[in-house]
Parts: structure tokens; sequence; C-alpha cells
């Protein structure tokens, strides 16, 4: 497959880049940071460009099978309009490139998996990360609008520990406590999404 990789700088993104490697994937990512990729320059193909530019994404998009963004904000508790400014671009330049293969990478919590929250989950929610989550939200009505075949998915708190190999993924889980996952193991189920038509136009929340 021929996989377009947005947000492939953070440590998410790079898990996703394994994922495809190691299966065998052409990976193409585009990044403000190119340099941060230089390990990887004789493996993927590395274009300069930002996921807010409809121009900039269309023309990473050119020949792809399919694009997963793995887009996030790190530790800011900020969006700046970057999920949904992205999200109107990556629409806009994929009915451009005639790509119609999408897997988002959202956040629990978000839009109708609030329901599903805890009474700290959403505490959480509708405070700290309020105008993260509310970006995020608008950015999917944008994404369910669209002709593209898209998925979202939503992972609980992420953490860095190394991948389990199992974990949880339904449209719609409940939860207790403080649910987890490791980013690794969210990587390779948006890789896996991104390669069956199962999960088209779906929603996947996925924890431990």
């Amino acid at each position: 497959m021929k996989l377009l990789i947005l947000g492939a700088t953070g440590p998410t993104g790079r898990h996703v880049i394994d994922h495809a490697l190691t299966a065998g994937d052409a990976v193409t990512v585009l990044a403000r940071r190119p340099e941060a990729l230089a390990d990887l320059a004789d493996r993927v193909t590395v274009l300069t460009g930002d996921a807010t530019s409809a121009a900039d994404v269309a023309a990473a998009m050119a020949g792809q099978d399919a694009v997963i963004s793995a887009l996030g904000r790190g530790k800011s508790v900020r969006a700046d309009g970057l999920f949904s400014t992205a999200a109107g671009a990556t629409v806009t330049a994929a009915d451009q490139a005639g790509v119609r293969r999408l897997v988002w990478l959202s956040s629990f919590g978000v839009a109708d998996t609030y329901r599903s929250a805890s009474p700290a989950q959403k505490a959480m929610y509708s405070s700290f990360l309020r105008n993260i989550y509310a970006d995020k939200k608008k950015s999917e009505m944008t994404i369910r609008a669209s002709s593209l075949d898209w998925t979202i998915v939503y992972p609980t708190t992420l953490t860095n520990r190394p991948a389990r190999g199992t974990y949880r993924v339904d449209d719609r889980l409940e939860m207790n406590g403080a649910p987890t996952i490791a980013r690794e193991d969210v990587a390779h189920f948006l890789h896996q999404a991104a390669h069956t038509p199962a999960w088209i136009h779906r929603d996947a929340v996925i924890s431990d």
C-alpha cells in the first residue's frame, strides 16, 4: 500500500511509520520539520509541508492509496485550530487527489464517546481538555460530512509504555476508572484499519 502519514513526527505517528515499514508499505510523510525524520530518509519519502494547507496535503496525497492522520498537540491544552483546519485541508486535498481512504486519530471523550466516559473522565474532558476536544469535534464533523471512506479512532489516555500487543476495540466501550493504552498499540490499529474495509464509516474506541 502507498500510505501518507500526517503527524508522523509525533510519538504516535512514529509508531505508525514503524508498523507501515514492517508491513512493506511505501510510506510518505508530510512534516513541518522534516529534519526530525532524518534517520528514516532512506526508507521514507519525507515532504516538507503543513497538514493545515490543502495545497501541501494535496501534493503529498498524489498517488497514495490511503491517509493516516496521527496529528496531536503534544502537551498543549490549546488546539489553535489544528484539527479542524487540518480536517478541512485533508478533505479538500483528497477530493483533488482522488484518495478516498482516511483513518483519523481523535481522542476518547470527543463527540458521542463522551457519553460512555466515567464521571472523572467527563470532568477532565469538559474542563482541562475543553478547547482541544471542541476543535477535534469540529474536525470530525467535517470528515463525517465528506465523501471519504473514513474511520475515526478514539483511544483512551495514551501512554509511552511498550505495546501490550492486545487491546479492546469496538464502536463503543464502557469505561471505568482511568483506562489507558500504549501509543504503539494505537498505531498498530491505525495501520491495520487503513488496510481493511471493515472499519469504513465507523468509530473505533480503543483501550487496554
